[in-house]
């Protein structure tokens, strides 16, 4: 059993603490920004609710982080109040939200002047796969404390893998986003057309599912797509924020990513549509308005 603080508790971050506490069996202390929330999940699982994160991260061997973006982790970190304010020489920070490679050299270098490690650790599976357990969370990191960190990590995941140094859990977020930008885009082509062919979509999915043409995406968003329902998951706004994340980086980094701008553009579309909070496989909506 670890000591654990545990910031954030969203709709990712709520349950992963969960597991971290009932799976892992660690002893966790929890932060919300909104503090009834730390007050309910306490309740709920037996932990430990602190007003500040500098409070949750006082003693702990672990301190984990899933929050909105790179101000709000720089809030809880080196803000005032922050967890870097307390976190002891040896500690392990793991950051679960998706930000920039930036931001997690940047506190890389600051958990280090505090004799803490930083490990960039950003997750897949969406909000089912947070309360499942079953994320796959790329990491950026130092080996050493990511050896550490990974049996805690693996409390709420089923694929745990180290990237690369700091930043490079980031970067492999952003290719996961930027290939599943593709996929529900020629999905939702692809639906698109059968209907428009006449064709049977639950005939055309059972056959080209099983063939090269296969993806979670079409196993798992295929028949709430050709329903017109949208309400399964990871909302076009975070994918927004997460792709304007990966375009940056291709500025900085020279990498071309036409398919990926365009599909942002896309998902503009469909917020225009009111779609803001819709799942992202509702490119389909845009193309059937």
């Amino acid at each position: 059993m670890a000591k654990v603080a545990f910031l954030g508790l969203g709709v990712m971050g709520y349950p992963m603490a969960g597991h971290l506490k009932v799976r892992g069996g660690h002893d966790v202390t929890v932060y919300n920004r909104t503090a009834a929330k730390a007050e309910r999940w306490a309740a709920e699982f037996g932990g430990r609710a602190a007003a500040t994160p500098a409070e949750a991260a006082k003693g702990q061997e672990f301190v984990f982080a899933c929050v909105g973006n790179d101000d709000d982790l720089r809030s809880v970190t080196v803000g005032t109040d922050g967890a870097f304010e307390t976190i002891g020489s040896g500690a392990i920070f793991v950051d679960n939200t998706t930000a920039s490679a930036e931001v997690a050299r940047e506190l890389y270098a600051a958990a280090g002047a505090k004799g803490a490690h930083f490990i960039d650790a950003p997750v897949s599976g969406g909000q089912a796969g947070a309360e499942n357990g079953v994320l796959t969370v790329m990491c950026g990191g130092d080996a050493e404390a990511f050896d550490k960190a990974k049996p805690v990590i693996e409390a709420y995941a089923r694929m745990v893998g180290l990237m690369g140094p700091a930043g490079a859990g980031q970067l492999t977020k952003m290719i996961n986003q930027i290939c599943i930008a593709g996929l529900v885009q020629g999905l939702a082509e692809g639906i698109h057309f059968g209907k428009k062919a006449g064709l049977d979509i639950e005939n055309v999915i059972d056959v080209i599912s099983k063939g090269a043409a296969g993806s979670w995406q079409m196993e798992n968003r295929h028949k709430t797509m050709n329903a017109g329902k949208y309400d399964f998951g990871f909302a076009v706004d975070w994918m927004r924020k997460d792709l304007d994340i990966v375009l940056a980086e291709a500025r900085r980094n020279g990498a071309k990513l036409p398919v990926t701008a365009l599909v942002d553009q896309f998902y503009a579309e469909v917020q225009a549509l009111g779609g803001s909070r819709w799942d992202t496989s509702s490119l389909l909506a845009r193309l059937e308005k």
